[in-house]
């Protein structure tokens, strides 16, 4: 995005980034659409380049600390990723029995119809807020403040005990997706 301050500029630095569902709409609330995500993280681990140091799911937003591998361009693994996870979760939306199927589809269509580069529907919003993490401070402040997510909106007590969020790697257990630790 031209003059966005939240852009990447080194395709393979590390980077604090946040993807936003429109109007903040809370998507995953359900197992279906989050094990989307996570399928996904580690599909582009092991295939597209990304590395991943840290991420956290919440209901509406997903956070990461991330870098592409050499040779790779993280806009590109991003831009796939979105793609990807947005058509899938809302297909996945219309097999379910979900209960807010109708408005969450009448949202992600709404916010898509005066877009021309958008077929139907927008999951999404633009950009990824990306900010590089180019110090050992800012990065552990990032680092926490990802694990710290679950606890601030009071779904658990410790980081380590939310399920959709690499806090169990770093308490030396084995989470969902194959992160690499800082």
């Amino acid at each position: 995005m031209s003059g966005d301050r939240y852009s990447i500029s080194d395709q393979n630095d590390l980077y604090f980034l946040t993807f936003t569902v429109v109007f903040w709409m809370d998507v995953f609330t359900r197992k279906e659409y989050k094990h989307i995500i996570v399928e996904s993280l580690n599909y582009c681990i092991k295939e597209k380049g990304l590395n991943i140091f840290c991420w956290c799911l919440m209901s509406n937003h997903l956070h990461l600390i991330a870098s592409a591998r050499e040779y790779c361009r993280l806009s590109d693994i991003i831009r796939d990723f979105k793609k990807f996870t947005a058509k899938k979760i809302i297909s996945e939306m219309k097999t379910i029995n979900e209960s807010r199927q109708t408005w969450l589809i009448s949202k992600f269509e709404y916010a898509g119809k005066n877009l021309s580069r958008i077929e139907q529907y927008k999951f999404w919003k633009d950009g990824s807020h990306a900010i590089v993490l180019n110090g050992a401070v800012i990065l552990q402040q990032k680092l926490d403040y990802i694990h710290h997510n679950p606890v601030a909106a009071d779904i658990v007590e410790e980081p380590h005990y939310y399920k959709y969020s690499s806090a169990i790697d770093y308490a030396n257990g084995k989470g969902l997706v194959n992160i690499l630790k800082v």
